[in-house]
């Protein structure tokens, strides 16, 4: 498995983890079970970022940035369906 496929299967480990410590954080009924879920997503989401700015480093997660016409498109759309 070479470096580049090796770190996307590890993204989405982490994407799925956490959604896990998500919805046991948001569901918990204890205080301190909460707090350690809370430390476990913030750990988490760390390790996400880092591997996420490596692939970007050596060009194994296309960005592709969106017009801001289309940003403004959508804005609009959601307000007309808000009315």
């Amino acid at each position: 498995m070479n470096d580049c496929l090796y770190l996307d299967n590890y993204l989405m480990i982490l994407k799925s983890t956490v959604e896990v410590y998500v919805h046991g954080t948001l569901e918990s009924s204890n205080e301190d079970v909460r707090k350690l879920l809370k430390k476990g997503l913030d750990e988490t989401l760390k390790h996400q970022a880092n591997t996420y700015d490596t692939m970007c480093e050596y060009g194994w997660y296309d960005v592709e940035n969106v017009k801001n016409n289309i940003i403004e498109n959508t804005f609009k759309n959601v307000e007309k369906k808000n009315c």
